[in-house]
């Protein structure tokens, strides 16, 4: 199945450059899209190379649809069609939700939500001709179970999954599937920082006992991109070592 054109928003590390290096292990050449982290995404540029891959780092602030835009335009005019996305940019504003401000909650909202719409919208039409697209959003387990102190968090991951769904229902018809990856904690650069009584606790709750990694949530991924996934969409695919059982 090489020979595809890939597209990962927040490539820049953890979840997202992990996404780009397994994406080209599969054969894809990868578009790195990135907002601030130049320096991240040329670390995942080298990354993906390493694996035997191509890459070319584009940089969008994903809350801006021109920007999205431009860096569809950079990595089509490299690479061709852009056929499989991953929509991955996301932030954190955490507060608790009675002292969260507006700020706090439009940011969380235009970036990870917002952002995922600019994106898959921008890759929806060319996937239409192609008669073939592949397109994954990273959700949380937070966006089904919800998480304390995290509402404009979950708010928008959740409403990750309806948008997810919407799409794959109106664009299976052409061979587009539209999938959710739902992480629990993963050991990022976002959770190194929390201290060791918080992330004790997080790991109390997971019945697989740790926190999971970032290529564990990207194998997940890359399969829900390949040939073999195709009679798969619409899904939320946990990868949380088991702490939304249920959900």
């Amino acid at each position: 199945m090489g020979g595809r054109v890939a597209l990962v928003t927040g490539a820049s590390r953890g979840i997202g450059r992990a996404c780009a290096v397994a994406l080209a292990a599969d054969g894809h050449r990868v578009g790195v899209c990135f907002g601030h982290d130049e320096q991240g995404a040329a670390e995942t540029c080298e990354a993906v190379t390493a694996a035997g891959g191509e890459a070319l780092a584009v940089r969008a602030d994903v809350c801006d649809s021109a920007a999205v835009d431009a860096a569809f335009g950079s990595v089509e005019e490299a690479f061709g069609r852009v056929e499989v996305v991953v929509a991955n940019a996301g932030i954190t504003r955490d507060g608790l939700f009675l002292r969260m401000d507006d700020e706090q909650w439009g940011a969380v909202l235009r970036t990870n939500l917002d952002g995922a719409f600019h994106t898959i919208r921008r890759a929806a039409p060319g996937m239409l001709r192609s008669r073939f697209g592949r397109i994954v959003a990273v959700g949380s387990v937070g966006g089904l179970s919800g998480s304390a102190g995290q509402a404009n968090y979950a708010a928008a991951k959740a409403g990750l999954v309806g948008l997810t769904r919407a799409v794959a229902r109106e664009l299976a018809s052409r061979n587009v599937t539209a999938n959710v990856v739902a992480p629990g904690p993963i050991t990022t650069a976002m959770t190194d920082a929390l201290s060791d009584d918080r992330r004790q606790a997080m790991t109390s709750l997971v019945p697989l006992g740790r926190f999971g990694t970032a290529e564990e949530v990207a194998a997940v991924v890359a399969f829900l991109c390949s040939d073999a996934a195709g009679y798969v969409t619409g899904a939320v695919v946990p990868v949380d070592g088991g702490l939304g059982m249920g959900h």
